[in-house]
């Protein structure tokens, strides 16, 4: 088990290493939290593709030093191209996974950076955008190492992510991803990125940038169009809070799964469990995650568009209603919809203690797969969560907003720590955030939380059953008190595996140090000074 690391003054976690670098430069230059993360998250969106892009969203969470809680939606809607007519008339009665039917959406994590910068610059941050940008231009154009997370992920649908434009010239040689270690360069993002150093985050959508992307997207036939991307900006949203015990835990509100994330820790705390590690702990976030995660799929859609109010499932009373059909001691069927997802988390904390949670994604591995060739933008495909079904909770409909897993985590606590946590994994981002926000409730060090092993519930890719996967370091009792409990237990073959997402935290004690980390099962860890 890897031990906590400790930094006097300010810190980043990061899922890969030359992403927390990139934070820590800026944060030893005098840059605060936001400005770190500008940096990181276009560090990451080179050197980590198949997780996230620029061409996808992004989403924050943001504690400033007096203790106000911001958040910023930065999710791209539907296209104008975008009609349920337009994939009738195809012949699709889904949207298709991959290629550029898959690349519905305007990409709207741009448009968050450009929000964080203004917010960092009425906090004090004077650092320019070409230095925030500034490692990542430098590996884009002089090289990057293929990961080895890279190397063992195997995409879904990988044929017709092959086919998609654009994708094989820009990551495979000789049909394959490279080597461990390779070095893969990627010039005309390395472009993008520096002209958008010099002429600001706007030019992305209102610019030469947006210009070209247009053209792309237009020569492909996705989604969106220029008047799409003239029209989009990032918003400020409320995040949506938790009151526990003098304790406030935010996340993001719909269209995100932050509801599920909070209704699972407001469930469990009505359970009472006080002995971690034990089956009544492992057990009762499994039999909150399955009720949480069903609430998510009646109610989770575009913010504009709500059918239900998200805060009145998160009342003492809605949450007693529903730890009350949690049984203590057997596991429930219930039935909810898969929902895969690749995506990074990375978090950060300055010496001010404005605190960052993050989170940036292109939905599946390489997302569309459909590389824009003038500016060597990746485009997610986070719009196959719409639906064609007119009736459906999230119908797709031009300038509508998906649904999205993507969810920032932040907590208040009792003692004055302020926690920034998070993890990728689709259905599992709730599921891992409160496995390790719970175990550091119960005193583990950040390290430790992450390291713990970790348990799934849902359904694997390709089946209508549900089952609940875990790693095979969970103690043997425990495993057999869940089957006999009920669960349907599948071990994983590795003891620490990318399916269990890739977790990461930060706490800002009352002394002003941070205590910081990142999974193991990643790329990454944590920096700082």
């Amino acid at each position: 088990m890897t031990e906590s690391q400790f930094f006097d003054k300010a810190a980043c976690a990061a899922p890969h290493w030359a992403a927390a670098e990139a934070g820590r430069a800026v944060l030893a230059e005098g840059g605060n939290a936001l400005e770190a993360m500008i940096a990181m998250a276009a560090t990451i969106a080179v050197v980590y593709p198949h997780m996230n892009s620029i061409g996808g969203d992004g989403f924050w969470v943001i504690r400033e030093p007096g203790g106000r809680v911001r958040y910023i939606e930065a999710c791209g809607p539907a296209g104008r191209r975008a009609t349920r007519e337009r994939y009738h008339q195809l012949g699709h009665d889904t949207i298709p996974p991959r290629g550029p039917l898959s690349a519905v959406t305007i990409p709207g994590t741009i448009g968050g950076w450009a929000l964080a910068q203004e917010l960092s610059q009425n906090l004090g941050g004077r650092l320019p955008l070409a230095d925030l940008l500034g490692a990542a231009v430098r590996f884009a154009r002089e090289g990057t190492p293929v990961s080895p997370s890279e190397v063992r992920t195997v995409p879904f649908e990988a044929e017709a992510l092959i086919q998609a434009p654009g994708y094989a010239e820009t990551y495979l040689v000789d049909g394959k991803i490279p080597d461990v270690g390779s070095i893969r360069r990627f010039p005309a993002l390395a472009a993008t990125l520096a002209h958008l150093g010099q002429a600001g985050l706007d030019d992305f959508y209102r610019g030469d940038v947006g210009r070209e992307l247009a053209a792309d997207m237009d020569a492909i036939e996705a989604g969106g169009t220029r008047a799409d991307l003239e029209a989009y900006r990032a918003i400020w949203r409320e995040p949506l809070s938790l009151r526990l015990h003098g304790q406030t835990i935010y996340n993001g509100p719909p269209p995100t799964q932050g509801l599920a994330s909070l209704i699972i820790l407001g469930l469990f705390d009505q359970l009472g469990v006080k002995d971690p590690e034990s089956f009544a702990h492992i057990h009762g976030l499994i039999e909150a995650s399955k009720r949480a995660l069903a609430i998510r799929d009646r109610v989770c859609t575009d913010f504009d568009q709500l059918r239900h109010a998200p805060e009145d499932f998160l009342t003492p009373e809605a949450l007693a209603r529903e730890a009350a059909m949690i049984d203590a001691k057997r596991a429930a069927t219930l039935p909810i919809k898969a929902a895969n997802g690749d995506t990074v988390w990375m978090g950060a904390i300055d010496a001010s203690g404005l605190a960052v949670s993050f989170i940036q994604s292109i939905y599946w591995e390489y997302g569309s797969g459909c590389v824009l060739p003038r500016t060597g933008v990746l485009l997610q495909n986070r719009g196959i969560s719409f639906s064609l079904d007119p009736h459906a909770v999230n119908p797709l409909t031009p300038g509508r907003r998906p649904t999205h897993t993507l969810n920032p985590a932040l907590a208040e606590l009792r003692d004055g720590r302020v926690v920034s946590y998070g993890s990728m994994g689709g259905d599992g981002q709730p599921q891992f955030q409160a496995q390790v926000l719970t175990r550091l409730l119960f005193g583990e060090g950040v390290a430790a939380a992450i390291d713990r092993p970790r348990f799934l519930f849902g359904k694997t890719w390709g089946t209508a059953v549900s089952s609940l996967r875990c790693e095979p370091r969970f103690d043997d009792g425990l495993i057999t008190a869940l089957r006999r409990a009920g669960h349907d237990v599948e071990l994983a073959s590795e003891p620490y595996s990318d399916t269990f997402g890739h977790a990461g935290a930060l706490i800002r004690r009352a002394d002003g140090r941070v205590e910081a980390g990142h999974d193991p099962r990643s790329d990454g860890g944590a920096a700082g000074i």
